[in-house]
């Protein structure tokens, strides 16, 4: 597992690391089961309050993607499809309200996008 803390970033470490680690698991970097770094190893790695990575591992655990073994340690968790899928269709309506906002500001119809749209689609079959 690879994490990186970017200090410039205006986002707070904990949903940094959280990101990072969803992230992978969502492309499968980390696999189902994968036993993850301990809250404190990981903290030591990044030179940060455990405090902060733990508060990272709850997020992902409380979301479905990681669990806890008491004594053990922390997973990945099988993948929840339902849950993925969600994920996904949220970033497909973030990209469409961008999409109808640069529209806007084109002038664009709702025809003209959704032509766009078709267009785009053809191509990819």
């Amino acid at each position: 597992m690879h994490v990186l803390i970017d200090n410039k970033s205006g986002a707070p470490i904990y949903d940094q690391i959280y990101s990072q680690i969803k992230s992978q698991i969502i492309s499968g970097v980390l696999q189902e089961d994968e036993m993850l770094p301990s809250i404190r190893s990981l903290a030591k790695d990044l030179r940060i309050s455990f405090i902060t990575t733990k508060r990272a591992y709850e997020e992902l655990e409380k979301e479905g993607f990681i669990y806890t073994l008491p004594g053990k340690g922390c997973y990945v968790a099988p993948k929840n499809v339902e849950l993925l899928r969600e994920e996904n269709l949220k970033k497909i309506e973030d990209h469409i309200a961008k999409i109808v906002t640069l529209a806007k500001t084109c002038n664009l119809s709702k025809a003209d996008v959704l032509e766009m749209v078709t267009f785009v689609l053809e191509e990819e079959v």
